[in-house]
């Protein structure tokens, strides 16, 4: 009988253990969770590109990481890629998605909840600041290119133009950008929604401030385009402080 003894009290010390280990798991993924929510919240954040509006800087669904910690500090540069909301009116309306099983809208919003999914990018767009508050911008001088406060930049370098063409922008404007906005345009000029297609609106085509999510910094997808993303700061180099 004596031997059979230990074999009575093993059972509930591995089930006390199971248990142990199954909290020390479950600590371990909210502990992740968290991380990974302020990570996204507060310091990088992932995105797709759903457009051509970018090219040949940014490819349709390339994975780009937007860093949202630095410019907190730093603030934002002309010729910073920027990740903003819709300030109103800039997207097409989204068509109704199909109702998916609990399950997977349960799973989608813990991905995006810790930063993995991008489901809420939709509403989100990307562009090239070219003018900061107070700047005076217009298009275009005798060469075709934009101005800002009087000082011409090339751009030649990064713009996705149709063979033979040179001009920065097919339509004409001439704007000062007011506080706390930014005006936005796509580095394929032809093909982009941008600042200069917005001006009607209440907005006036500028984008506030505080609907910039983040500067992009980094192409991550598909493996073969990884790398920083180029801001091109000796375009704008010249450009003197608005008045």
């Amino acid at each position: 009988m004596t031997s059979d003894a230990p074999a009575a009290v093993q059972p509930p010390q591995r089930r006390r253990g199971a248990l142990v280990f199954l909290r020390d798991v479950l600590v371990i993924i909210l502990i992740a969770a968290l991380v990974s929510f302020v990570v996204k919240t507060f310091v990088v954040r992932s995105f797709y590109i759903p457009s051509g509006s970018m090219e040949r800087t940014l490819l349709v669904n390339d994975r780009i990481l937007v860093d949202e910690l630095t410019p907190r500090w730093s603030g934002y540069d002309r010729g910073d890629v920027v990740v903003f909301k819709d300030p109103g009116g800039w997207l097409p309306a989204a068509p109704q998605r199909p109702a998916r099983p609990p399950l997977v809208e349960a799973a989608d919003w813990a991905l995006t909840f810790v930063g993995i999914s991008t489901t809420d990018a939709q509403d989100h767009l990307v562009k090239r600041v070219i003018g900061m508050p107070g700047d005076h911008v217009v298009c275009c001088n005798a060469l075709g290119q934009i101005t800002v406060n009087g000082s011409p930049i090339n751009e030649l370098d990064y713009l996705n133009l149709p063979e033979g063409d040179t001009a920065a922008s097919n339509s004409e404007f001439d704007v000062t950008v007011p506080d706390d906005r930014i005006w936005v345009m796509g580095d394929n000029r032809d093909r982009s929604q941008d600042s200069r297609a917005h001006q009607e609106l209440p907005g006036g085509g500028f984008v506030p401030l505080e609907n910039v999510v983040g500067r992009a910094f980094l192409t991550t997808w598909p493996l073969d385009r990884f790398g920083l993303i180029d801001t091109h700061d000796e375009v704008f180099r010249a450009v003197p402080a608005p008045e």
